[in-house]
Formats: structure tokens, sequence, C-alpha cells
């Protein structure tokens, strides 16, 4: 009897590993997601917002949008036309330096090209945001973030684009077993490393100043059984005037940060009730939720990679065509991405209004964000699909709404008809 080929067998494997990953995925996501929380009333910004304060939302997004949009869609077309066409090749082969400079160079480089394409865009943009009084940044500051933004993600990269080609060339056709453990791997330490390393080179932090505000944030903390050791306020008032808090990292490096924007400007009882969102965050381990998928979607990207790519992957020569896949990738992954986000955001709010028993509070505090962020209010399908991570404004007020009557109470609308 004779054996199977080779050939047949390194084949089999990455596609069954796939399938595999690809259920754990999906399991992953299906079982861990809260779908359903409450029944909602059906979502009305005329409830609670103003005809001004709908039609400022409506005039911002109607300047901002053309905009931002082609930013999007040039940051897109940039790899996929470059890496999906000759050219990629023809520019590799144009830096005539040994390949682990040469992956470097190129991957540095279309990062740097797409930033530049996508200037134009991006400063109408920052006028409009400047416009409305949503940017304070000077353009020093809005260029320097850039850089670095640019810099963090080359540096991001250049990793993934030499380990690839570095473990490809040395085990040409099983490199995609080392490198689906690397990149979960790296998931990992990003996620981890991501509040002491990317952070502070965007905000400086520093304590909440003892007084009565912090002593009842963290007695909230306790009350809901989250460690937190302090409350970080970063600097956001150079760059905005928008609303916000968040919790990053996880373990050791776990952070629960406020804006000093949201401090200044928004009543206690509604840094509570933010805080408390935050908190719901910490309490069911979303950061660590959030980086296991991340994981397990890497792990899964790169036996795809193996399927589309094969051997291929040990020439240097198609480093613009993986960046084209990753680019290719991240996109169509956007809308489930935003769908669990938006459930996750949601179970939050659901915490925060658990914790506090504040649902008047929950709902003046979502249209203060709303209103200060100019946050929008009735976005078109495709980019509710594409780029909302959080449910909008009139969703979570109607989550306030339905929390409240569950509970015995009314919170009444804040437009008086």
């Amino acid at each position: 009897m004779s054996e199977p080929a080779p050939g047949p067998v390194r084949n089999a494997v990455p596609r069954v590993v796939a399938v595999v990953l690809a259920a754990a995925l999906i399991a992953v996501i299906v079982t861990t997601t809260p779908w359903h929380l409450i029944d909602l009333p059906k979502p009305d910004a005329t409830l609670d917002f103003t005809t001004a304060e709908i039609d400022r939302q409506n005039q911002f997004r109607h300047e901002l949008l053309p905009w931002s949009t082609a930013s999007w869609v040039l940051s897109l077309l940039v790899p996929l036309v470059i890496g999906f066409s000759p050219l990629g090749r023809r520019l590799y082969d144009a830096i005539k330096l040994r390949w682990y400079y040469a992956v470097p160079v190129l991957v540095a480089g279309l990062g740097l090209l797409a930033g530049l394409v996508t200037v134009p865009t991006d400063v109408m943009a920052e006028r409009v945001a400047r416009k409305y009084g949503l940017s304070t940044q000077d353009w020093g500051l809005w260029i320097r973030d850039r850089a670095v933004n640019w810099l963090l993600m080359a540096i991001v990269l250049i990793a993934i684009a030499l380990g690839l080609v570095a473990l490809a060339r040395r085990w040409r056709n099983w490199w995609w077993a080392s490198a689906a453990i690397a990149g979960a791997v790296l998931v990992l330490g990003i996620s981890f490393a991501y509040p002491v390393l990317v952070e502070p080179r965007f905000n400086d932090f520093t304590s909440l100043a003892p007084g009565a505000q912090r002593d009842e944030l963290l007695q909230l903390a306790k009350q809901d059984g989250v460690p937190v050791k302090d409350v970080l306020v970063a600097d956001a008032s150079k760059r905005t005037t928008s609303l916000n808090a968040y919790v990053s990292g996880f373990g050791s490096t776990r952070r629960l940060v406020v804006y000093d924007t949201l401090l200044k400007d928004a009543p206690p009882a509604q840094v509570r009730l933010v805080v408390a969102h935050e908190l719901g965050h910490a309490a069911e381990g979303d950061v660590l939720h959030g980086t296991f998928i991340g994981a397990l979607g890497a792990a899964f990207a790169v036996v795809l990679l193996r399927l589309l790519l094969g051997a291929r992957m040990s020439d240097p020569r198609h480093t613009a065509l993986l960046l084209a896949m990753i680019t290719a990738g991240t996109a169509l992954s956007a809308p489930v991405e935003n769908l669990v986000s938006r459930k996750i955001e949601a179970r939050a709010d659901f915490h925060s209004l658990r914790l506090t028993n504040d649902p008047v509070d929950f709902v003046a505090m979502e249209h203060q964000l709303s209103v200060t962020n100019i946050s929008a209010l009735n976005p078109s399908r495709w980019r509710y699909w594409m780029f909302a991570n959080h449910p909008t404004p009139p969703e979570r007020i109607a989550m306030g709404r339905a929390w409240a009557s569950e509970h015995g109470s009314v919170v009444p609308p804040l437009v008086r008809r």
C-alpha cells in the first residue's frame, strides 16, 4: 500500500487547521457576545435632542464625512493597488538591498506614502473639527501625532512582515504553524503592553487629585468588586473638547482613565456613570476577552495566508502583497468586530445602570456626551456597520429608559413638546 504524497498532506493540514480555528472563532463570538440584555423601545432622537442639536450634528457630519470618507478610501486604495499589482514587486526590486533591509524599507515607505496621500483630506477634516470646536490641537501636535502613529504602525507591520518571511524561508512548507502561534502571542503582547508603551506616546497621565470625587470613584470600584488602585486623568484637552473615559490593558497593566475634559465639563453624577460603564468593562474582562478573540483571529489569518500564498511567503518580493492582504482582511472583518463591540458596549451601559441605579442621570449623561462629542444620532446603515463600535446615543438612551421601566420608574423625554 503506497503512502500519501507529501504535497497533498501539506496542503490538507492547513485547511483542517483553518476550519478548526474558524469554528473556534465563531463559537467564541457566538457564545460570549451578549446578544440580548433587555427589550428596547425604538430609539427616537427627537425625544431627547432639540431641533438645533439635531441640525448641528447633521451639518457637522455633512461637512466632515466627505473628507473622512475620502481619507478612508485612499488609505485602502494605496496598499491594495500597489500590493495586488506588479508595482509592489517593482518597488521592492528598486530598493536593491538584502531582503531583511528591503522589507522594512518597503513597509515603512508604503505606510508613509499612504499617510502622505491622505494629508489633504485629513487636513480638511481637521479644519471641520476645529470649526465646530471639537479639536483644540495646534498643527504642530497634529503633525506629531501622525508621525508617531506612522512610526508605531510601521514597527508592528515590519515585525510581522520580517517574521513571516523569515519563518517561511526557514520552513518553506510549515512556516504557518509557528507563525500562527507567534501571531497570537503578538496580539496578546500588544494588548498587555499598550497602556504602558503606546498610550504615553500621545498623552500624559496623572492620578486623580485626592478629594471627594476620587474617594467616590474608588469606592464605586470597590462596591463593584473591581480592583482599582488608581484613577488616571489623561490630558485630552490639548487635542479635543470631547468627553470620554476608557479601560485598557489587563492584569498588571490594566488602567482606568478619564479625560480631563470629562472631569471639567460633566457633573459629578455623570462622571460617576461614565466610570461605572468602564468598570463594567473591567468586571466582565472585556479587554482580555477581545484580546483572546484577536489572538484567534490572528492565528486564523496566518493560516489563511498559507492557503492563499503557500510557499510564496518565503519570497520577500511579495511584501506589498502581504500588506494588501492585511489591509483587505482588516476592512472585511470590521463589520463583525463592530457588531461584537456594540454588544459589549451595551453590556457596559447595562452594568453602569445596575451599579448606580440612576437611569435619569444616565439619560442626561448620554445626551451631554452626544452633544459635546457631536456624535452621529442616525448614521447611514453602511456607516453603522463599517464604523460604529458603540451603539448610537438614541440606542443608549433607549437602554436607560428600558432599564428604568423594568425597575418601576420613568425617565421623561428631555425635550418638552
